[in-house]
């Protein structure tokens, strides 16, 4: 009489114990990776608005649909707006607040900033982020 072959519960739970070993690693990264994703949205969205405000001579006060959001098309993850002009932001600032009910409410960016002179930076509800962690919020790569 032959034995079936079947796995014994030792293996399963070796089997078991990797797979969550694995997936400790791999679900944090997994989630930095979406993070960055949705930021790299943000600046995109943030360039796309600067650039249709150039269009216009810089006299926008609002943005139309598509340009008022990040991604441009679905459920919003950031809104954007056309903060006022004063004297240090060259005419314009556009701004990428994260949605109160988006994946993105509390992360340590905060908000993005673009004005009219090309300076970026984010604020946070406490206020502006430090220079080292605004650049590593605005990076592309």
């Amino acid at each position: 009489m032959k034995r079936p072959r079947a796995f014994t519960l030792l293996e399963l739970v070796i089997a078991l114990a990797a797979a969550a070993i694995v997936a400790a690693f791999a679900v944090p990264g997994w989630q930095a990776q979406i993070a960055r994703s949705h930021r790299i949205d943000a600046v995109a969205a943030l360039y796309r608005a600067a650039q249709w405000i150039d269009t216009q001579n810089g006299s926008m006060q609002a943005l139309p649909a598509g340009f008022d959001q990040a991604p441009s098309t679905g459920t919003p993850v950031y809104g954007l707006h056309v903060a006022s002009a004063d004297a240090s932001n060259g005419g314009y600032a556009i701004v990428a607040e994260p949605s109160a009910s988006g994946p993105m409410r509390d992360d340590a960016c905060g908000a993005f900033v673009l004005d009219a002179t090309g300076a970026r930076s984010n604020r946070t509800a406490g206020g502006l982020v430090a220079a080292a962690s605004t650049q590593m919020c605005w990076r592309d790569r």
